[in-house]
């Protein structure tokens, strides 16, 4: 039973839906490091800092799958393979950043009180 767009089961399903993969750790700073541009594997991981090897191995598929991410591979030589944005991960950009000046003026602040 559908409900309007903004509100009850249909509104439910669609927030559960995005932050099943916005929820997770790491994927939020992915999609803002590939915000300027195509990064390699490397140059992704050095953006983003402190992400480790295996989860950005993880993480890169989902977003793949997602399709808010394409994985281009430039067979060389040498072989290359850089990661970028589809249409879909760059409408989220804004999206992310409306959530962040949220958090940093309502969740922080609440935190530090």
């Amino acid at each position: 039973m559908a409900q309007d767009e903004h509100g009850g089961p249909a509104c439910d399903a669609a927030v559960t839906l995005a932050f099943s993969v916005l929820g997770k750790r790491w994927n939020g700073m992915i999609l803002d490091a590939l915000s300027g541009g195509a990064l390699s594997f490397v140059a992704l991981k050095r953006t983003v800092g402190g992400i480790s090897d295996a989860v950005l191995s993880d993480r890169l598929p989902e977003l793949v799958e997602a399709r808010l991410v394409t994985r281009d591979v430039d067979p060389g030589p040498p072989v290359t393979v850089s990661y970028a944005l589809t249409p879909q991960g760059e409408r989220l950009i804004p999206v992310l950043q409306q959530l962040g000046d949220w958090a940093r003026e309502n969740l922080v602040l609440t935190a530090n009180r």
